[in-house]
């Protein structure tokens, strides 16, 4: 586990309280707007921040993440451009750790090695590669971990109990629990069920479990936070992003606000859920 991550989550459980994660795509909607969005989402409540990689195909993604990659890809966003924006922000914020999400595809033709260690030289936490079974840890995972870069697994409703410790023997950082059978923002996650699913993880793992997927209101993000150690929410604040567009796709003043303004209120329902 990444350095930060661990001192992250050791907090957490001392404050007794479970991490608030925003998901933003990187460069969405345009590379400025994104830099003001990530360098203020720790001070809106974000403990931990979950950075999209843009791709054209993200198979895991509903049609609003889908929608944000697009517009970053659209407004000229690389992979290269990712790793820039990690590597600023770094230089005003060392503690938040940055985790970030994607597909295998840019970061085999950025080149793995080459990949990696300019992800440890930006800053970069973890990674959550959807596309990359255990199978092939020898590709990414193995070389992340060795670098000192969590690689973080995807577990679902499906992944059985016989799927499970081949899923989980590399893992590191955090377990992400995919609290719906479906792709992003199309579901809402039932809590009682993430509670069991939540409480059989923790019968394989000492690992902390983040929950995503189906969260989009500070209230199931507060349901989630009483059981799991993370809430990770995306679709909600990609959405908002979406529409304080102008008719042109353009950020408007209000963009990064009324985007803070919902990161706020889903943080203060994660982080006073325990004590309610």
């Amino acid at each position: 586990m990444s350095a930060r991550l661990d001192r992250r989550f050791a907090q957490l459980r001392a404050a007794n309280r479970a991490a608030f994660v925003p998901f933003i795509t990187a460069g969405d909607p345009d590379p400025d707007t994104c830099a003001a969005l990530l360098r203020q989402l720790p001070a809106a409540g974000a403990d931990i921040i979950e950075l999209g990689m843009p791709f054209s195909d993200p198979m895991a993604d509903g049609p609003a993440v889908q929608a944000a990659s697009l517009r970053a890809l659209r407004a000229g966003t690389t992979l290269k451009d990712v790793l820039a924006l990690v590597a600023s922000h770094r230089r005003d914020d060392a503690d938040t750790p940055i985790i970030l999400m994607g597909y295998y595809n840019p970061i085999y033709s950025y080149g793995v090695a080459k990949f990696l260690a300019d992800a440890t030289a930006a800053g970069v936490d973890g990674l959550i590669v959807v596309d990359l079974p255990p199978e092939h840890d020898d590709e990414l995972c193995l070389p992340a971990v060795e670098s000192g870069i969590s690689f973080v697994r995807l577990t679902s409703p499906t992944t059985d109990d016989v799927r499970l410790p081949r899923v989980l023997e590399n893992a590191s950082g955090f377990v992400y629990y995919v609290s719906i059978t479906g792709i992003t923002g199309t579901k809402s996650a039932d809590s009682a069920q993430v509670a069991e699913a939540v409480a059989r993880l923790r019968r394989h793992t000492g690992l902390p479990i983040a929950v995503g997927f189906g969260i989009r209101t500070a209230e199931q993000a507060a349901a989630i936070a009483r059981t799991a150690d993370a809430a990770v929410v995306g679709s909600a604040i990609v959405t908002t992003i979406e529409e304080s567009l102008d008719a042109g796709g353009r950020a408007t003043p209000a963009t990064v606000d009324r985007t803070l303004a919902l990161v706020r209120e889903i943080a203060a329902g994660v982080h006073g859920a325990r004590g309610s």
